[in-house]
C-alpha cells in the first residue's frame, strides 16, 4: 500500500505535492458552487478517486485513505476535478449525498471567523 510519503507511480499530470506527499483538495458542490469542505490528497488517493468516482483523500490524523461517506453513506459523487494555476491546489467538483461535514451541515464552512 502507498503512504502519503512513498510517491506513486501514476500516469496523472504532475501536480506540486507538499514534503509530506500531500495537495489540498477543495470540493466545490458542482451544482452550486458551493464549497463543502478541504480534504488532503495524495497520488494514489487522487488515483482512487478517478477510479472508484467517489472522492477519496488521505487523513492526516489516521494516516489512511479513506472515502467521504464510507460510513455516514453522505459520499461524494465525482464530477471532475481542476487543478490551480501553480498546480500546487485542486478543485473537486462532487455532487453531495447528504450533508458533508460530520457535524451534520451541508458544508463544513458554516462558522464565521468571529463567531464564538
Amino acid at each position: 500500500m502507498t503512504t502519503s510519503s512513498e510517491p506513486a507511480e501514476s500516469a496523472l499530470p504532475e501536480l506540486s505535492y507538499d514534503a509530506n506527499g500531500l495537495i489540498p483538495a477543495i470540493v466545490q458542490d458542482d451544482a452550486t458552487n458551493e464549497i463543502l469542505m478541504l480534504g488532503y490528497m495524495n497520488a494514489h488517493s487522487l488515483e482512487l478517486t478517478l477510479e472508484k468516482r467517489l472522492v477519496t483523500f488521505w487523513s492526516r490524523s489516521r494516516q489512511e485513505y479513506w472515502t467521504k461517506g464510507e460510513t455516514s453513506g453522505n459520499v461524494l459523487e465525482l464530477v471532475g476535478i481542476r487543478k490551480d494555476c501553480d498546480v500546487d491546489a485542486l478543485l473537486v467538483r462532487a455532487v453531495p449525498h447528504g450533508p458533508t461535514c460530520h457535524t451534520g451541515k451541508r458544508s463544513c464552512f458554516y462558522r464565521d471567523l468571529d463567531e464564538d
